[in-house]
């Protein structure tokens, strides 16, 4: 049994855009850097909304739950903002764009609470990262896992409509889910970082969260510039620190104090004494100049922060 990460908890930092009417797919084709328009009921999308110097403004897991209704998951905080910019490039689109958070249930599930939902022998094959199952009158949308060492805990989350009764399985501390979201690697946009980076400094092309194929969106030349004339300088990595972090602080060269080399994207508590491996601190997914990623790093204050390594293997071919 893998102890990790177990339960259910409600999400409610996360918000749920809804883009709704027969063009919504074309609509966020041309907004958002993966493809929607070839999105199916079996899958979910990763996709950042840019800014037209490519900065992203805003992160989203997108899910097509009917063939004219698609459904965009995102840091609460910055989706009324995002809302009205999208809304901007509507224009003659027939689609229709709306804060849908009230309208559904989201919750998280880890460990034996995803396990109980696909069944022992179907989670190697169901939990491909961005599959979507349809459990009654839910998506199951499977995620990266959380990887502490060697130890794997399958994350899922679970969306409904407003009403539905949540799956039953143990209560997870919501503090000990965004743990989970830090130790995945996968990273969401929040407003601390609005139009921080560009979406490789958080390897969204490594996480199937850009199309080079597809037609344009706002910031698709800097996106492509960055991608193929290698002009990524930054990446997103792992760190443990025996402090606090946060979203946007800046973080150093042990070497070169005086001068940041990376900021924050996200970050979580880790739980105390947890399987008697962490004694509390924080980990946190940091994007780090690739110049200084051998470098010993450290907080404005001097707080010495060890390397982890990443989840996933980062592309070299796109």
């Amino acid at each position: 049994m893998n102890t990790l990460l177990n339960g259910i908890t409600p999400l409610p930092h996360l918000g749920i855009l809804r883009a709704s009417g027969e063009e919504a797919a074309k609509f966020l084709q041309s907004q958002l850097t993966n493809d929607f328009v070839l999105l199916g009921a079996t899958r979910a999308r990763l996709a950042a909304f840019c800014s037209a110097q490519g900065r992203m403004q805003a992160s989203f897991i997108g899910v097509k739950p009917a063939v004219d209704d698609v459904l965009l998951i995102c840091s609460k905080d910055l989706l009324e903002r995002t809302l009205k910019r999208l809304s901007m490039f509507v224009l003659r689109a027939k689609v229709k764009l709306s804060d849908a958070t009230a309208s559904f249930a989201l919750f998280g599930l880890a460990g034996d609470a995803v396990r109980g939902l696909v069944g022992p022998d179907a989670i190697s094959a169901a939990q491909v990262p961005w599959a979507c199952q349809s459990v009654g009158d839910a998506r199951l949308i499977h995620l990266h896992p959380a990887v502490d060492g060697t130890d794997r805990a399958p994350r899922a989350l679970w969306l409904a409509p407003a009403g539905t009764p949540a799956p039953a399985a143990a209560s997870l501390r919501h503090e000990d889910w965004l743990w989970g979201e830090v130790l995945s690697g996968v990273a969401t946009v929040s407003a601390p970082t609005f139009e921080a980076f560009v979406p490789q400094m958080l390897n969204y092309e490594s996480l199937d969260g850009i199309n080079f194929k597809k037609g344009c969106y706002p910031g698709q030349e800097v996106v492509a510039r960055s991608q193929f004339r290698g002009a990524i300088k930054r990446r997103a990595v792992l760190v443990h620190s025996p402090v606090p972090l946060g979203a946007g602080q800046d973080i150093f060269d042990a070497a070169e104090p005086e001068h940041a080399c990376g900021v924050v994207a996200q970050a979580a508590a880790a739980p105390v004494n947890h399987q008697g491996k962490f004694q509390g601190g924080f980990d946190a997914i940091v994007v780090l100049q690739t110049a200084h990623a051998n470098a010993g790093l450290q907080t404005a204050d001097g707080a010495v922060l060890t390397h982890r390594p990443l989840p996933y293997a980062l592309r070299d071919d796109i």
